[in-house]
């Protein structure tokens, strides 16, 4: 039996702006609207908005809130202020990945969990079996949340005049909860593109008005398509390419995530061990030589043997270079170290460099 298909609150949005929609995530989502290069530019240069309805959210609750959340969590919130959030991983007792997630501390008896929506089922069940013996209470609240994501260095103009509210005191990687019309929305200065950007999460009432008014101010919408140009060119890793069960943090070179220092997390015990012995693989940057265009899941090569293989890759819309993300066998991760790429039946010379091919322009 085929799943059905889930629709986001704004889905009749999209599709009244004419969107070219597509399957994602087990929901149909917009790809993009006039073309993911207007769309990335727009990101790049001004402001876009984007529909992340479809992203999962889970509310711990209780006395041992900040404990659990350390144990299943590889960075550490340990007395963090409120308001601070955390990127990071949960991770397998074998050290692969279940998702990469942003963390949100409410206070020291509440953190709120963003997760990745094509994982929402299996992260919840693990969140929970993970759970016992914590005083803790686990609410999946994805069903109740609509999401927009306003990015773009004029985000912070644009969204403060439309909601008159002091977003200009939210710092990076910060959020505020405020109450607008007779809910709790939560605004924070994060996103996945590389530029200054909110992401707001309300009801679908309070996020369909968002939307509506984001609109009417001349922001462009912006689909998943751009999403992903965005996110790739400053070296973010998306779940499913870069992070995987059968990948560790470690080996999708995020090691500044993993804090091995604080006490004992699940993955703790096989992070180390990898860290000691030194990972036999990783993420890494290419840059091709020419106008070919490397895509998932080709083979990377050295005098014809293959040594790794293409996890995400584009021609670069800021950069104008065909440049991809790879996982590479050491000791072919070296910087500077030529490789080939092979698209089809032809090889292309290319040179692993930093995986970050546009510089990110936050405001700290």
């Amino acid at each position: 039996m085929e799943e059905e298909i889930k629709l986001t609150c704004l889905h009749d949005k999209h599709l009244e702006l004419g969107a070219q929609m597509s399957p994602f995530a087990g929901y149909d989502m917009p790809i993009q609207y006039k073309g993911i290069v207007e769309e990335h530019n727009a990101v790049r240069q001004e402001v876009g908005v984007f529909d992340v309805s479809h992203m999962g959210e889970v509310r711990v609750k209780g006395a041992d809130a900040e404990k659990f959340v350390n144990h299943i969590f590889v960075n550490d919130v340990t007395g963090a202020p409120d308001g601070q959030i955390f990127y990071g991983m949960m991770c397998y007792e074998n050290g692969g990945t279940v998702d990469d997630l942003l963390v949100y501390k409410v206070n020291d008896n509440e953190f709120f969990l963003v997760i990745n929506a094509s994982n929402i089922d299996k992260d919840v069940a693990w969140i929970i079996q993970n759970a016992e013996g914590f005083d803790v209470e686990i609410a999946d609240e994805s069903l109740y949340y609509g999401e927009v994501a306003v990015q773009g260095p004029k985000a912070e103009e644009v969204l403060m005049k439309l909601l008159g509210l002091p977003l200009n005191e939210i710092k990076f990687y910060n959020f505020k909860t405020f109450h607008i019309d007779d809910e709790d929305v939560i605004i924070s200065r994060t996103g996945y593109t590389g530029e200054d950007g909110f992401e707001v999460y309300g009801s679908h009432d309070f996020t369909r008005r968002l939307w509506d008014k984001l609109i009417q101010a001349d922001v462009q919408p912006c689909g998943l398509g751009c999403r992903d140009t965005l996110r790739f060119e400053v070296g973010l890793p998306l779940y499913g390419d870069e992070l995987t069960a059968d990948i560790t943090p470690l080996e999708a070179s995020l090691s500044m995530f993993v804090k091995l220092d604080k006490p004992e997390f699940v993955g703790k015990d096989a992070l180390a061990a990898q860290k000691a012995e030194g990972v036999k693989r990783r993420i890494v940057g290419l840059e091709l030589d020419g106008n070919a265009i490397p895509r998932h899941g080709y083979p990377v090569e050295v005098d014809g043997e293959q040594v790794g293989e293409i996890t995400t890759g584009y021609r670069s819309i800021s950069t104008g270079k065909s440049v991809a993300m790879a996982m590479i066998n050491k000791p072919y991760d070296k910087l500077g170290t030529k490789v080939e790429v092979r698209v089809r039946k032809k090889t292309f010379p290319a040179t692993v460099v930093k995986k970050r091919f546009y510089d990110k322009s936050y405001k700290k």
